[in-house]
């Protein structure tokens, strides 16, 4: 009987397992040396990625693009380059507790169309970090520039020295594809839309997934500088025309401060949906399945003012509305991939807060929120009441994915959400969750008080 011929996937797990064998007895020197390739080469060629990103898929701006793949790289290698991730890795004298870092083995790497060569380049930097051996499968639409951008990794490891094939992409990506080398890989981390999570925790492996994003902004009554936040927000939201997940989606403030809002937005380049307009948008942002159009994902102010039938200066970066209410019937209330942002003024900061929460628990539970205040009873407040995985105090959302070094985040491409998401982590994915550990754990005298006595602590 003739051997059962080998699948596309058998044969790249194959080629995988041999090249992670080799990977595994490297020095912490070595490793290192690898992952700095993976970030200099998608850095030093970022502009060109992110022009092929664009043409390829038509989501996005090339500046937004390019400082993205420069930003998450060095991000990355500023993070990992001192971490141990080889051998020893903690020796805890107290508890007598000594912790070996392993491998886990071979990585299936999920890429979204939105952020294909960044999410490849920052989640392999982490993926490598630890031993680990990486396959990319990514998303149709953006396969050419994946592909590229996997060919440029594989040329940098083979300069430094890695064997062949620890890098590898699916170079005619399907469902069918992606479905069985999550089934067979050993770890898989899954950038994209919910369908993909789904899958990826759906394939009986060990997985990593992210939510959907609907940053919600609070800005508390005692907060009174409005132009610094203006300029944060209009910045955040008009980065890659609206796109990243992190992008504020609504405004909570005090109603009395409206004229004071949008003054100060129109001054950082945001300009406002007539009222008698916003009644278009759902039909523009969204199918009628509830899905999002992805005609206009990514589209320019001035472009969907135009199909929208208003005028608006060519360089308006950021759309405003008002809100049509706190009501299930407003489906903008869901996260909006196009730069505009939803205003909801309120006249108490505690019903501010379970608005932000309602709209969360609609869609985007687990993932980021912002607040401006200098009150940190107010801040608490609503790090208490928020389900979210993250809650930014006077920063623009993009802060979430710890990058740019203004908070205490871990740099990542990956924001876990936790349950509330459907993910298996609420903290930002980074190389901790790649490697195997062993604890060796010595004897030492019980610590622990007789059992009848442990009742009276």
């Amino acid at each position: 009987m003739e051997a059962e011929e080998k699948s596309i996937i058998d044969e790249m797990l194959e080629k995988a397992r041999k090249a992670q064998a080799v990977v595994e007895t490297y020095s912490q020197e070595q490793v290192d040396a690898l992952v700095k390739a993976i970030g200099k080469v998608i850095y030093d060629h970022a502009e060109e990625l992110a022009k092929e990103a664009v043409d390829e898929t038509h989501y996005g701006r090339v500046d937004s693009k390019t400082y993205k793949q420069q930003k998450a790289c060095a991000a990355a290698w500023f993070y990992l380059r001192d971490k141990k991730s080889v051998g020893v890795i903690d020796n805890d004298t107290i508890n007598g507790i000594v912790t070996f870092a392993k491998p886990a083995g071979i990585v299936a790497c999920l890429t979204p169309s939105t952020n294909p060569t960044s999410t490849a380049a920052s989640n392999g930097m982490n993926i490598i970090k630890c031993r680990n051996a990486m396959i990319i499968s990514p998303h149709p639409g953006a396969k050419n520039v994946s592909v590229h951008g996997a060919e440029l990794i594989r040329q940098a490891l083979k300069e430094a020295g890695a064997p062949d094939d620890l890098v590898q992409i699916i170079e005619a990506p399907s469902m069918a594809l992606s479905r069985e080398l999550m089934a067979k890989a050993d770890v898989t981390v899954a950038t994209g839309g919910a369908a993909m999570v789904k899958s990826a925790y759906s394939s009986g492996r060990p997985s990593y997934g992210v939510g959907q994003g609907n940053v919600q902004v609070l800005v508390a009554e005692d907060f009174e500088d409005y132009d610094d936040m203006a300029v944060k927000i209009v910045n955040g939201r008009a980065y890659d025309n609206g796109i990243p997940c992190t992008g504020e989606q609504a405004i909570h403030f005090p109603g009395e401060n409206y004229a004071k809002l949008i003054a100060a937005f129109e001054k950082a380049g945001a300009a406002v949906i007539p009222d008698e307009k916003v009644a278009e948008l759902p039909g523009f942002i969204f199918k009628e399945n509830g899905a999002i159009n992805p005609v206009h994902v990514g589209m320019k102010p001035v472009k969907i003012a135009d199909e929208l039938g208003f005028e608006i200066p060519e360089d308006t970066q950021v759309l405003l509305f008002n809100t049509p209410g706190m009501n299930d019937e407003n489906i903008l209330r869901r996260e909006k991939l196009l730069p505009v942002i939803q205003l909801f003024p309120y006249d108490d900061f505690r019903q501010a807060v379970a608005d932000a929460k309602a709209n969360l628990l609609w869609e985007g539970a687990g993932h980021t929120s912002v607040i401006y205040t200098n009150d940190t009873e107010k801040a608490e407040y609503a790090g208490a009441e928020l389900p979210v995985g993250r809650l930014l105090v006077n920063q623009a959302g993009g802060a979430a994915s710890g990058g740019n070094y203004i908070n205490g985040l871990n740099p990542t491409m990956s924001i876990g959400c936790g349950s509330w998401g459907n993910n298996s982590i609420s903290e930002n994915l980074t190389y901790k969750h790649l490697m195997n550990t062993t604890r060796l754990a010595y004897y030492h005298e019980c610590t622990m008080p007789p059992l009848d006595e442990v009742w009276k602590l």
